[in-house]
């Protein structure tokens, strides 16, 4: 079932708004031009369908909870799959996986596997395109580590240069189960995840992959 995400809910209504005041002025302005009507309808329509579709919020509930399954946590491309340093929480050698999410991706994040929020920071920044180089160390981000008996993993939310609001569901502490709603990002960007080396990745690079649905690795 299709479900609208409560981050879009103001946007859409003042997108619904804004169409209808631009219909009537036109009309007001024009009111014999029909065909400058449905034009203008017609614009209008396809900019709230726009601004709908991203902030569509499927029901993915996952097919098996398992510890030893790193779940996709956002919808999108891979566009990173090799051996890092991480230095903010890790210090040591990770998997880096990254999934670049479109605009027309859904942009809803998840949690790739269920335990204790370990760690998590907020870190202002820039906001480069997703794919720069330096944009998981400089942009807009969150930093997330979610632990349990298996492993620790890392989730790194970045803005890019469209998407220009993280929202982050978990605290620190905070005990979440997999495949819930982490947080979201507003028109796309990108999800780094870190995962501990040994981890068996189940991804191809440039492949697409699906939140809850695609199995990102298993530890």
């Amino acid at each position: 079932m299709m479900k609208i995400h409560k981050e879009g809910i103001v946007l859409i209504l003042l997108t619904l708004l804004f169409s209808l005041g631009v219909m009537a002025l036109v009309y007001q302005l024009a009111p014999q031009n029909a065909v400058l009507h449905w034009r203008t309808g017609i614009c209008c329509g396809v900019i709230f369908l726009i601004v709908l579709q991203f902030f569509r919020n499927p029901n993915r509930d996952i097919y098996i909870a398992d510890d030893d399954i790193i779940y996709a946590p956002a919808d999108g491309k891979v566009v990173v799959i090799e051996e890092v340093h991480e230095p903010e929480y890790f210090q040591d050698k990770r998997l880096q996986i990254s999934i670049f999410m479109s605009p027309t991706n859904v942009h809803v994040n998840r949690n790739p596997i269920g335990g204790r929020i370990n760690y998590f920071k907020y870190h202002p920044g820039k906001y480069l395109v997703a794919w720069h180089p330096k944009s998981s160390t400089e942009n807009e981000r969150t930093t997330t580590v979610i632990g349990n008996d298996k492993a620790e993993v890392l989730l790194r939310q970045i803005a890019g240069a469209l998407a220009k609001r993280i929202v982050n569901y978990v605290q620190e502490g905070e005990e979440v189960k997999q495949g819930t709603e982490l947080g979201f990002i507003k028109f796309g960007s990108r999800v780094d995840l870190f995962l501990p080396i040994g981890s068996k990745i189940e991804v191809d690079l440039n492949q697409k992959v699906k939140g809850n649905r695609t199995i990102i690795a298993r530890m």
